[in-house]
């Protein structure tokens, strides 16, 4: 059975499912998986599953003394091993150097991942996300001896992608959540092996949300439902103000924005600065559980992010036969097909926006093909189960053959 290290930047996250999904899975699969993650996630935020998460994940906080003197001790004395890696932070890079210093201090993190790993026998390395933990992780499978891979979805790879060429360049494999992710990928860092770049879609379990969504209320005023973290990059500002233009044309709708996070506090300013207070409401958090029942409500779902993998919550809403409007970026229009599948604006422009909603209301009656179309397009490209069998067959597939970890490992004791 190989036994396989899962790192995440902060795990469990009631906002990222799909990490607790694919661990399952290859445990299903008879694959050893240990949870680990970088940070350790607020214990307010933990539901009873969550917990039972956090009993058993590796953390690398709070830092054991011993292994911190160990790792440092270990990078001193193996220098020329991580020469290639101090190149590109010093020499190379065009970062910050504040960015540089925090990358020199994930080196260093590494090497006391690759500790701590030791004493569970690991064979591959996988993290979710090309964040800082993904340096962390290339750094710790080199001490080890053994692979690493990734997972990128949208702002890891499109925005906060510092030192993601290097990244790449040592990873096994790399999976990501679009074709427009492969591409851009392909495009913007030509030394990278195609083969080794792989599209792996998220997915929602269509049955269940469907008939979660049976029924629907009937509000005033149409209702739309946003669904996302309190981040600049989600944008709420941008829904807030398209919410003033319609109201402003006489088409009043009532909006409500289901997450939470640094965001909040602006946002309730530029609600009261335009005089929103009866027509947009933060919601803050909503449990998954609880999330069926606020689509069954919602008239229309609507995305302003900047940038984004996949969003699951299109998924979601589309496979409750939700009609769902969002921005025409990145790899979103391979899941809604504008006026097949839903409909995607100009991203950034609040007249496009604008102009749809009020489109969108005037075909209220013709809508039911695209509610079926976006159902059937959900159920086949989309589907929880399907796609999570597909990422553990191809990822067993591609760790490949085992057997010389323990050796090294030795080796690396022996050195320190």
């Amino acid at each position: 059975m190989p036994t396989v290290a899962y790192l995440s930047n902060c795990f469990p996250s009631p906002v990222e499912p799909y990490v607790a999904d694919e661990i399952r899975e290859l445990r299903r699969q008879w694959v050893h998986v240990i949870p680990c993650s970088a940070l350790r996630p607020a214990s307010t935020q933990q539901a009873c599953e969550q917990q039972a998460w956090r009993s058993e994940t590796v953390y690398l906080q709070p830092l054991r003394p011993g292994l911190t003197i160990r790792a440092a001790w270990y990078g001193i004395r193996h220098f020329r091993q991580f020469a290639d890696l101090a190149d590109r932070m010093i020499v190379k890079g065009t970062e910050s150097p504040f960015r540089r210093l925090r990358c020199l201090m994930h080196t260093w993190l590494g090497i006391y991942y690759a500790l701590l790993l030791m004493e569970h026998g690991v064979d591959h390395i996988h993290v979710h996300h090309g964040y800082f933990s993904a340096w962390i992780a290339m750094v710790a499978a080199r001490v080890l001896g053994i692979g690493y891979s990734m997972t990128l979805h949208g702002s890891d790879l499109l925005l906060n992608h510092s030192y993601l060429d290097i990244k790449l360049k040592y990873c096994r494999f790399c999976m990501t959540v679009s074709e427009f992710n492969r591409d851009y990928i392909l495009e913007h860092y030509p030394a990278v092996e195609p083969d080794k770049i792989w599209v792996q879609r998220m997915g929602v379990d269509p049955p269940a949300m469907r008939n979660a969504g049976e029924q629907e209320d009937t509000p005033k005023y149409p209702l739309l439902l946003s669904v996302g973290r309190l981040h600049p990059v989600k944008d709420h500002a941008f829904l807030i103000r398209a919410c003033k233009r319609l109201k402003d044309s006489g088409r009043r709708t009532l909006c409500l924005i289901a997450g939470e996070g640094p965001e909040r506090k602006r946002l309730q300013r530029l609600i009261r600065h335009l005089g929103l207070e009866e027509d947009v409401g933060l919601l803050g958090h909503v449990p998954h559980e609880q999330m069926a029942a606020h689509y069954a409500m919602a008239d229309l779902v609507v995305l302003s992010s900047r940038s984004e993998g996949v969003p699951l919550v299109l998924m979601e809403a589309m496979a409750m036969g939700k009609i769902v409007l969002a921005p025409r970026i990145t790899g979103i229009p391979e899941l809604v097909i504008h006026g097949r599948t839903g409909f995607l604006y100009e991203a950034g422009s609040l007249d496009d926006f604008v102009r749809n909603v009020h489109m969108i209301r005037e075909l209220r009656s013709g809508l039911e093909p695209i509610r079926r179309g976006a159902q059937k397009h959900v159920r086949e490209r989309f589907n929880r189960d399907s796609n999570l069998q597909a990422f553990a067959e191809r990822f067993l597939t591609a760790i490949g053959a085992r057997g010389e970890r323990r050796v090294h490992e030795d080796s690396v004791l022996q050195q320190i």
